[in-house]
């Protein structure tokens, strides 16, 4: 018997909406970014290739199984979708993937600066740091090996080189609130280098903030779903 996660038609008014967000904060540009969440353990509903995600509609989306073959749909599945089933099959908890460029953060991964220092009690407890991980060919095994042999366990949001900013969560709207968190970060980051110092946090007060992640991580998985 197949369990259902979360209610298709109410997911695909929520990527719509989170397109959108995406679109309206210049997050994308073009055709740019894929917005998926796990339906079920064998049902993943998808942004299609081809479209802006600032203008999606709820018909346009697919539903893909976990070898990345259409169920439902009449547009073509995204190509970076194989980089959202990696995280799919390496991370059991995570049931929701965004993927975007937005400006700042993507300007850190061109760079090649991860967003590490522990400087926001926030970012701490909703990221723990943002690690930069190594270029790979977009719609290929090559983007997620660096990411799933070194960082998928320990970290919910992931600057790819060159590329731009992967977040996962339990959730469809937690995935985007963390990437909104990603580029608020790296815009603070920025200011205060351009500043001339960033003030971290002593790692006693880090672990403080650590063992509060762990709560909040918590308080996550034990929300209803449709959140």
């Amino acid at each position: 018997m197949t369990v259902e996660l979360f209610d298709e038609s109410a997911m695909r008014a929520e990527i719509c909406e989170i397109g959108r967000r995406h679109w309206q904060r210049e997050y994308i540009a073009g055709n740019d970014g894929n917005i998926s969440v796990r339906l079920n353990e064998n049902e993943i509903l998808a942004t299609p290739t081809g479209v802006s995600k600032g203008f999606l509609t709820p018909d346009m989306l697919v539903v893909i199984d976990r070898e990345g073959r259409v169920l439902r749909g009449t547009w073509k599945p995204s190509s970076e979708l194989k980089m959202h089933r990696a995280f799919y099959d390496a991370r059991p908890d995570v049931r929701a993937v965004c993927h975007a460029h937005p400006i700042t953060a993507t300007g850190f991964a061109v760079a090649g600066i991860s967003l590490d220092r522990s400087t926001l009690p926030e970012v701490v407890i909703r990221l723990g740091r943002v690690p930069l991980v190594k270029y790979g060919m977009p719609g290929t095994d090559e983007l997620t090996q660096d990411i799933i042999e070194n960082y998928v366990q320990d970290y919910d949001a992931f600057l790819l080189a060159n590329h731009g900013v992967v977040t996962v969560s339990q959730t469809l709207m937690d995935a985007h609130h963390k990437m909104e968190t990603v580029e608020h970060f790296a815009k603070i980051s920025l200011v205060a280098r351009q500043l001339g110092n960033e003030n971290e946090f002593p790692p006693e007060r880090v672990q403080q903030l650590v063992e509060s992640r762990v709560r909040y991580r918590a308080q996550i998985g034990s929300r209803p779903l449709s959140e």
